[in-house]
């Protein structure tokens, strides 16, 4: 029973990290350009939202399977794959939290006073030390509220991670696999656990991530 809480726990923890700098990297880039096709950008970012996660799994294997465009080579150079390893499951939890730490982090990048950064513009700082001095500092209530709900995405991902990292014993099964695994094997007693569990968690977080988001206003 502690397998699947600690590998999800691991899972979550090194995929909110891998999340929180490219998401805020990304939400500075997008709420700072202007450029042709902006908005088709931030549409492909956000379709893991919106597509069917065995959907993003199924992209996910044809980008990183042992013959994938991606993880081919890398299997020919190195003799390793990703698929079926827990760091799959690192990468797949990743892809479907990115979402909503860009969407977040860009809201509340976006909510800065523009004449705050203007002025630090205007003092010689250059877009990087403006971004670090200024901005994320003005924004970090909304980039924290970013990170907790990534954080309770990615210990509650399951269709992605099933299609890429599969539900091995002790290897892949984070907390929604072995709930599956013991639903589908009629062990409800620690299916009721694993679920009481998440569900817990999940509320807890939401309503950090809530409280977080009202102190914005």
């Amino acid at each position: 029973m502690l397998g699947p809480l600690v590998l999800s726990l691991k899972v979550a923890v090194l995929a909110t990290l891998l999340v929180a700098v490219l998401g805020i990297i990304i939400a500075l880039l997008l709420a700072n350009a202007k450029f042709r096709g902006k908005s088709l950008v931030e549409s492909i970012l956000l379709l893991p939202m919106i597509l069917p996660p065995t959907v993003t799994g199924y992209y996910l294997v044809i980008l990183l399977g042992r013959y994938g465009l991606l993880g081919g080579p890398l299997f020919r150079w190195t003799g390793w794959s990703l698929m079926f390893t827990w760091q799959a499951a690192v990468v797949a939890a990743s892809v479907v939290a990115l979402p909503i730490m860009v969407r977040t982090a860009q809201s509340a990048i976006e909510s800065v006073d523009r004449e705050m950064v203007d002025s630090s513009t205007m003092l010689g700082y250059s877009r990087i030390e403006t971004a670090v001095r200024v901005t994320l500092p003005l924004a970090w209530q909304g980039i924290l509220a970013g990170i907790v709900l990534s954080f309770t995405r990615a210990v509650g991902e399951f269709g992605a991670t099933l299609m890429l990292a599969g539900n091995i014993p002790g290897r892949t099964n984070t907390m929604p696999l072995a709930i599956y695994g013991y639903a589908t094997s009629g062990d409800w007693e620690n299916a009721h656990f694993l679920v009481a569990i998440l569900t817990l968690s999940s509320i807890a977080f939401l309503l950090l991530a809530n409280r977080i988001s009202r102190k914005l206003i």
